[in-house]
């Protein structure tokens, strides 16, 4: 069975939508939500079963990690080796559309990290996806929503139709017309751009 659509509000999304995402996603199911660049799904990062699920419905090889979201600033430290210039640094673009790569710590699950232990963590400019990870008491595993070509869908419609079937509930937040995130490595006090995308620096 395709997963319900629910229609939400972006920037005020109501207690009762994310009530019922959270719900969904304690069960280990898999949610669907509009970002600050392209649709993102996700799940528990406390849930193996749910992270190997989102790697099977993308067709990502388990060996590139997904990234993770983060309520805010705060968060990221338990997840990750926060430095005084990662966090000057990330003081400065968040909320926003950065994907950030540091050293991760011991709480994040074996599946999200590189050989190096790094990981990819996001703190979006996208009040309903970080309500949601608030709400959820942990992060968010997130990765973009793409049909097989690797092409964003941008209508909750459009993912419906191309992967409701291994979803659990898509949130509709209207059509979203958007840029990938920009990745950038904190790794070393040393920042680096590693894929340019809507995040801009000057900024």
């Amino acid at each position: 069975m395709a997963a319900p659509i629910l229609e939400v509000d972006m920037e005020h999304p109501s207690p009762r939508h994310i009530q019922r995402a959270v719900e969904v996603l304690e069960r280990g199911g898999l949610v669907a939500y509009p970002t600050d660049t392209y649709y993102g799904m996700g799940c528990d990062l406390g849930s193996k079963k749910a992270i190997e699920r989102l790697y099977q419905l993308k067709g990502r090889d388990k060996k590139k990690p997904l990234s993770f979201l983060c309520p805010d600033l705060s968060d990221v430290a338990r997840y990750a080796h926060v430095s005084n210039f990662a966090y000057r640094t990330m003081k400065g673009l968040t909320p926003g559309a950065f994907t950030f790569i540091l050293e991760a710590t011991r709480l994040v699950p074996d599946l999200m990290m590189t050989r190096q232990k790094q990981v990819g963590i996001r703190v979006p400019d996208a009040p309903l996806a970080r309500e949601l990870a608030r709400a959820l008491g942990r992060p968010l595993v997130t990765t973009s929503v793409s049909n097989l070509e690797g092409e964003p869908l941008t209508d909750a419609r459009d993912i419906k139709d191309a992967l409701g079937h291994g979803l659990d509930l898509i949130l509709d937040g209207g059509v979203t017309l958007n840029e990938p995130s920009t990745v950038v490595s904190l790794i070393g006090d040393t920042l680096e751009i590693l894929r340019q995308g809507k995040g801009r620096l000057e900024d």
